[in-house]
């Protein structure tokens, strides 16, 4: 699990290329994503996109042409939520599943929303029991 807390540990620019990337309703190019990443430079972006691709944090959507030029474009391979919920449990290797959610339940103030969550797991954790079970 030693390689997998440096997947989810990303320097500032890294972070900066999935959140352009997760705010984007399409694919992007390097060129794309240096400008809209606010003063990186395209050199900087190549090499984060390489980690992050090297990660599968994001893959190759399809290569389009950028002006005159082929060029890949990228999308992400991870959703936020998914992404920050990894990191966390990479950092706290002793951290279960059941103790992450039951804490996450104690946070919330409404009980309707606690309810809700509650609902909603009943039934994720059915069906992932029929796929467990070959049902």
């Amino acid at each position: 699990m030693a390689g997998l807390s440096n997947k989810y540990n990303l320097t500032k620019r890294e972070k900066e290329i999935m959140e352009v990337l997760w705010t984007s309703p399409k694919s992007l190019v390097a060129s794309e994503i240096a400008k809209k990443g606010g003063g990186m430079s395209l050199n900087t972006v190549q090499a984060s996109l390489r980690k992050l691709l090297k990660n599968g944090l994001i893959k190759v959507n399809e290569i389009v042409y950028s002006g005159t030029v082929l060029s890949r474009s990228y999308v992400p391979t991870i959703s936020p939520e998914t992404f920050e919920i990894q990191r966390l449990l990479s950092e706290q290797k002793d951290i279960t599943t059941s103790r992450f959610v039951a804490t996450l339940l104690e946070q919330e103030q409404e009980p309707d929303k606690v309810l809700n969550e509650i609902n909603e797991l009943e039934t994720l954790l059915k069906a992932k029991r029929k796929e467990l079970l070959g049902e």
